[in-house]
C-alpha cells in the first residue's frame, strides 16, 4: 500500500495516513493489565492532493498528440507540456506511448505489444520483454527522457546575446548557406542551402537561420554562453515534485571554454541532451520578463476536512534576462509564427490570437554516428497570447515516419498541432479573439437557414457571409438546403439550394484531398456536393491539406462536412534544423 510511481511515490508520507491502535499494559505474565492503563489512538486518514494540472487543459493536449501519432507514426512516441508562463505550474503533461490506468500493467501501445509477440507467456524471455515494455509505457519522457532539442533551443541564444548587447533589431546577419567556425574541417550548414541572404534579426529568426545564431554565439563567447546556461538552470535539475529527473548532459565548463565548435553548435540547439520540462521551463523565462520558475504539479496537499495543510506557491529561482529583452524576444517570436512569408512557425498560426514560438528539427546525432539510418526529432514550442503570454506548449515527436507524404520538420508536424491547441485551451482559459478583417474573409462560415427564402433572398443571404449558392429546380422559394443552417464550412464554399426539388439520395465517394491546396479541395468536394472545414487557421487559400478526418474512399451522404488539417508549404524554407 505504499506509492510505487509518480506523485503517489513522491507524496507517499502524506497520502498513506496513520494506522489506529490501542496500547495496554501487561503484567510480567502477560496478562492485561486494568482497563485504566488502555490508552486509544484513532486512525488518521491520508491527505489528499489538488494538483495543477487541469483536466480540460490535459485533454486537449493529449486529443492533439494522439493524432500527430495518427498522422506521423513517431517510432518512439510523442510528448507535451503545457504550462503556466507565469509561475511555473504545469496545466497538462503527456507522454506516449501511454498505458490504461485501470490495467496499468497490461500492454497498452500496439507497437509494444507487437515486441511481445511469438514469445511464450510465462517465459523468462517473455517476462523480460514484458517488464522492458511496461517500463516504456510508464515513463514520463516529459522529465525522465533526454534528447537534442534543435531550433527550438536558439530563443534562448537569442535572448543571451539581446541581453549582453550584442544584437539589436537592425543587426544584420548575411546567410551564404554555410558558415566556417574555427577548429571543424567543413562547413555548418543552414536549412536553406544557397543561403538567406542579409537579413535582420527577426526574419533571422523567422527563418531558424543556423549561421545567423552561429553568429550570435560566436559574439556571446564561450565563457558567457556557458553563464547563460546555468542561469537558465540547464546544469541543475528543475525541481519539480516528481522522481526520476533526468539529468542533462553538457560539457563541462573547462571543455566548453577550449572548444569553439561545441559554442557553435550548442547556439543551434545540438549535441547536447536535456530534458523537454528543462527547455519548456527555460523558454517560459524568456517570454514572462525573464524570470525563471520552479515547475510543480501540486498546488496543495489538504486533510479530510478540505483544508489546506501544505500549498505550493510559485517559487523565482532567479530573473535570467531583464523585463526589457523579454519583450523583444516575444516581439521577434511572434514573427516566427505570424509572418506568412519569413515564418518557419506559421503553420501554428490562430486566427484571431496572437501567437509566438520556435520550431525544431534535430538530428540525433550520437545516432547518426553509429552509422544507422538518419533519424530526427520534430518540434514546437509556442506561447500566447504574444502580448501578455498565459501559456506556454511544447510538443515533439520522436523519429517519425518518412512515408507520410509530409516533409519532416517541427514547421510542418508539431507547429500545426500546437496551433489547434492554442485555438482549443486559448478561449477556454477565457482569451478573446481578435480578428482583422483579412482573419474573417478567410475563416469559416457558419450557413445560414434560407429555407422558405426565395431564391434572390437566399442568394443574398448565403453571399453577404461569404458563400455561393447553386439552385436546383424551377420553383421560387427554396424549399431545403444543403448543408443544414449551423453547419460550419469553408469560406467561399457552394451552398445547395432545392426549390421544389428534392435532394438526391444518392451517396458519393470520399476523395483523396492530401496535397492538394485549400482551394483545389474545397471545389473538388463542391462538385460532388460534399464540403470542408478546416481545424486550422487559414492564411491564403493555396495552404496544403496535410490531414482529413474521414479516409478516401468512405460513403457520404450530400451535404457532408469534412473536417482537415491545413499547412503552409513552402520548400525553400523547409529544413531541417
Amino acid at each position: 500500500n505504499d506509492g510505487a510511481y509518480g506523485l503517489e511515490s513522491y507524496y507517499n508520507s502524506a497520502l498513506t495516513g496513520t494506522s489506529g491502535m490501542t496500547v495496554t499494559a501487561k503484567n510480567a505474565a502477560g496478562k492485561t493489565m486494568l482497563y485504566d492503563y488502555e490508552q486509544y489512538y484513532d486512525a488518521e486518514n491520508g491527505a489528499n492532493l489538488i494538483t495543477t494540472l487541469d483536466s480540460t487543459v490535459q485533454y486537449y493536449l493529449e486529443k492533439g498528440l494522439e493524432e500527430m501519432i495518427a498522422k506521423f507514426d513517431p517510432k518512439n512516441g510523442a510528448t507535451g507540456i503545457v504550462m503556466d508562463v507565469r509561475n511555473g505550474a504545469v496545466l497538462g503533461m503527456a507522454s506516449f506511448p501511454t498505458y490504461d490506468l485501470n490495467n496499468y500493467s497490461g500492454i497498452y501501445d500496439s507497437k509494444l505489444q507487437e515486441t511481445l509477440a511469438g514469445l511464450e507467456e510465462g517465459s523468462d524471455e517473455y517476462l523480460s520483454a514484458l517488464g522492458a515494455a511496461q517500463n516504456k509505457q510508464w515513463r514520463n519522457k516529459c522529465v525522465n527522457d533526454t534528447y537534442e532539442p534543435g531550433s527550438t533551443f536558439k530563443p534562448v541564444t537569442l535572448a543571451a546575446a539581446l541581453e549582453e548587447g550584442l544584437v539589436n533589431a537592425n543587426t544584420t546577419f548575411n546567410c551564404t548557406g554555410s558558415i566556417r567556425v574555427p577548429g571543424w574541417s567543413g562547413a555548418i550548414g543552414c536549412s536553406k542551402r544557397s543561403g538567406h541572404g542579409t537579413q535582420v534579426l527577426k526574419v533571422a529568426t523567422g527563418n531558424s537561420c543556423n549561421p545567423a545564431f552561429i553568429t550570435m554565439g560566436l559574439k556571446i563567447g564561450t565563457e558567457t554562453y556557458y553563464d547563460y546556461l546555468e542561469k537558465f538552470g540547464f546544469l541543475e535539475s528543475t525541481g519539480i515534485d516528481l522522481y526520476g529527473e533526468s539529468k542533462t548532459i553538457f560539457a563541462s565548463r573547462e571543455n566548453f571554454n577550449t572548444n569553439v565548435v561545441s559554442l557553435a553548435s550548442y547556439a543551434f540547439g545540438q549535441t547536447f541532451n536535456i530534458t523537454p520540462l528543462h527547455l519548456i521551463r527555460a523558454q517560459a523565462a524568456c517570454v514572462n520578463g525573464g524570470y525563471l520558475m520552479k515547475p510543480y504539479v501540486v498546488k496543495s496537499i489538504v486533510n479530510g476536512d478540505g483544508e489546506a495543510v501544505v500549498s505550493n506557491s510559485p517559487t523565482v529561482v532567479r530573473q535570467v534576462v531583464s523585463e526589457q529583452t523579454s519583450a523583444t524576444v516575444r516581439q521577434i517570436l511572434e514573427q516566427v509564427v505570424g509572418d506568412p512569408v519569413d515564418g518557419t512557425g506559421k503553420n501554428a498560426y490562430v486566427a484571431g490570437y496572437r501567437i509566438g514560438g520556435k520550431t525544431g528539427t534535430s538530428e540525433k546525432v550520437a545516432q547518426d554516428a553509429a552509422g544507422g539510418a538518419k533519424e530526427y526529432i520534430v518540434s514546437f514550442i509556442g506561447f500566447a497570447p504574444a502580448d501578455d503570454p498565459q501559456i506556454v506548449i511544447l510538443v515533439l515527436l520522436d523519429t517519425p515516419s518518412s512515408s507520410t507524404g509530409i516533409y519532416i520538420s517541427g514547421g510542418q508536424m508539431a507547429a500545426p498541432t500546437v496551433g489547434k491547441m492554442m485555438a482549443d485551451i486559448l478561449p477556454y482559459l477565457g482569451v478573446e479573439p481578435s480578428y482583422s478583417e483579412t482573419e474573417k474573409t478567410y475563416m469559416d462560415k457558419t450557413v445560414p437557414n434560407v429555407t422558405g427564402l426565395s431564391v434572390e433572398q437566399a442568394k443574398a443571404a448565403l453571399e453577404e457571409v461569404g458563400l455561393q449558392a447553386r439552385v436546383y429546380g424551377e420553383g421560387g422559394t427554396v424549399t431545403a438546403q444543403l448543408p443544414g443552417s449551423g453547419a460550419v464550412v469553408a469560406s467561399g464554399s457552394t451552398i445547395l439550394l432545392y426549390a421544389g426539388k428534392e435532394p438526391s439520395a444518392d451517396k458519393e465517394t470520399m476523395p483523396d484531398l492530401t496535397n492538394l491546396s485549400y482551394q483545389t479541395a474545397r471545389d473538388r468536394m463542391a462538385a460532388l456536393g460534399l464540403y470542408i472545414k478546416t481545424n486550422s487557421s487559414i492564411t491564403d487559400t493555396a495552404q496544403i491539406v496535410s490531414g482529413q478526418t474521414v479516409a478516401a474512399g468512405t460513403q457520404l451522404d450530400h451535404g457532408t462536412v469534412v473536417e482537415v488539417t491545413l499547412v503552409t508549404s513552402d520548400s525553400s524554407m523547409l529544413g531541417r534544423y
